[in-house]
């Protein structure tokens, strides 16, 4: 049987409570400026995948800086049906008891943060279908990406950001960092220019 491609979406959630990306936290750590600080952060530690796509989109070819992150186990009811909506995934689901999943918040270099909710949503979508273009190994069964638009404070900029939502399944915790650190890869591989 085939492997099928990595799922990926995106959605807008802004208003009516929806949580805000407050970027410049007190623990913020900025890692374009100062990328020998990565080891500070523990779950690039604890996941040497997304320790090494954080660098890339802080790096000087990337057009977003990140300024928040987490790595956690969530539990299986958590994720029913958000892997993959097809008969077959939910069968590998339930065969597949450990998960791990991160979340990334991206705002562009460009200005701080997107003015408008329609400017990220365009910038989902544009690297959505990057990561799904052909050239891009995207074989990575039980992952999955979720963008989401939210509304973003950078000190004193108001606008819009996206935080991105990497989920993997496998059969134990060890296979399941496999396959985030394959969807990381993946993503970092499509960075928009």
């Amino acid at each position: 049987m085939m492997a099928s491609a990595m799922e990926a979406d995106w959605e807008v959630e802004v208003g009516g409570g929806a949580p805000v990306i407050e970027a410049q936290w007190p623990g913020f750590i900025d890692l374009r400026r100062h990328p020998e600080r990565i080891a500070e952060i523990q779950e690039g530690t604890a996941l040497p995948a997304l320790g090494t796509l954080l660098l890339a989109l802080n790096g000087a070819g990337s057009p977003l800086w990140t300024s928040k992150c987490d790595l956690w186990e969530p539990q299986t009811d958590d994720l029913a049906g958000d892997l993959s909506d097809s008969p077959e995934a939910e069968a590998a689901q339930a065969a597949l008891p450990s998960y791990l999943a991160c979340y990334i918040d991206l705002l562009p270099l460009a200005g701080s943060v997107f003015s408008q909710w329609q400017q990220a949503e365009a910038f989902c979508r544009h690297w959505i279908t990057r990561l799904i273009d052909p050239l891009v190994d995207n074989r990575l069964p039980g992952c999955r990406l979720d963008m989401v638009v939210r509304q973003s404070l950078a000190g004193e900029v108001e606008g819009f950001a996206v935080t991105a939502y990497l989920s993997a399944a496998g059969r134990d915790r060890a296979a399941a960092a496999q396959a985030l650190a394959g969807a990381l890869a993946a993503f970092a591989a499509s960075i928009p220019a």
